[in-house]
């Protein structure tokens, strides 16, 4: 199959996350797989007309990329996500919810559709965005297949009644090819990385809480401690028929020498760490780099979010307890 049209429907406020995707889908496009894309953004109660952008609505593939800014949206939510089922329910194209951020999408209309991640696994909940967005391209590679069963002559009936979109800075057509190189370096200040590195702390006191918590449950030979010191500070332990076996202190490091969130296996200390979290961003979204990369399988410079951050950790902390005989 050939010309085959892949459509964002997104909301501004998840552009950054939209652009990151675009980069992984140029594979597809490189090999001649999808020959261009469209977009459009979708800002929350902005008015919307009672016409649908014509590229959308003879689109191949459409990817729902789902937020709570996106359920919020009237364009997005009564405009083109109507239009994407009914076509998709006919037939006509392949419309895949890629879920961005958490937010309650199950009961909506899409929730009866297989989410390109899977168990439809929020982008942001994966170790990072990039092992995410390949699981999207992954589904975006079966939808071709699939639209590949078509036949010849069907394809060109499609093409042929296809007419031009009437505002082309809204739609780019299949006659003008452009790049997917576009996204412009965005800015961030002290206050983003500040919200970023507080947020990232917030989320490793939860995931070391709950999971020593569950953890416990599950052995019964096995205690644990979680010690919240302060707003920037937690220790814990795992013992084992009361020995000490796992023991690790997290911080946030107000000095910022060496590191933004810092891990010792010694507990709370603020002269040495066995690794250590930066915040960074690669120009589009923020995220947390490790000092050593050691357990990372020497993706050192690879961009982390949140989840991907506690991982690490844990890994460290944890790896002590993998290691004992169990009886």
């Amino acid at each position: 199959m050939s010309m085959v049209t892949l459509v964002f429907s997104y909301a501004h406020a998840d552009e950054a996350l939209r652009n990151e995707l675009e980069k992984h889908l140029s594979p597809l496009k490189r090999t001649g797989r999808i020959s261009t894309w469209h977009d459009r953004r979708i800002v929350p109660g902005e008015e919307f007309e009672g016409q649908i952008d014509r590229y959308f609505s003879e689109a191949d593939i459409i990817l729902l990329l789902i937020s709570s800014d996106f359920i919020a949206s009237d364009y997005c939510y009564q405009i083109e996500m109507s239009n994407a089922l009914q076509r998709h329910d006919l037939g006509k194209a392949v419309v895949i919810p890629v879920i961005l951020r958490p937010c309650a999408w199950h009961q909506l209309p899409f929730g009866k559709l297989l989410a390109a991640t899977v168990d439809g696994k929020p982008i942001v909940q994966f170790p990072s965005y990039d092992d995410g967005f390949v699981q999207v391209v992954d589904a975006v590679s079966r939808a071709l297949d699939k639209l590949g069963a078509k036949t010849p002559q069907a394809v060109q009936a499609q093409q042929a009644g296809r007419t031009k979109a009437v505002d082309a800075t809204v739609s780019i057509g299949r006659s003008t090819p452009r790049s997917s190189n576009l996204a412009i370096p965005k800015s961030f200040t002290d206050l983003d990385r500040d919200r970023t590195c507080r947020e990232g702390f917030e989320y490793l006191a939860r995931f070391f809480e709950n999971s020593l918590a569950e953890l416990k449950k599950r052995n019964e030979d096995l205690e644990t401690d979680f010690h919240r010191r302060d707003a920037d500070a937690f220790a814990c332990s795992i013992y084992q028929h009361g020995r000490k076996i796992c023991q690790g202190g997290i911080w946030r490091n107000a000095r910022g020498m060496g590191g933004d969130i810092c891990y010792s296996q010694s507990g709370i200390s603020q002269n040495s760490y066995n690794e250590s979290m930066s915040i960074a961003e690669n120009g589009q979204v923020m995220g947390f780099r490790p000092l050593m990369g050691g357990h990372m399988g020497g993706q050192r410079d690879q961009l982390l979010t949140s989840e991907g951050m506690a991982e690490h950790f844990w890994e460290m902390f944890f790896a002590p307890l993998k290691q004992q005989p169990r009886h």
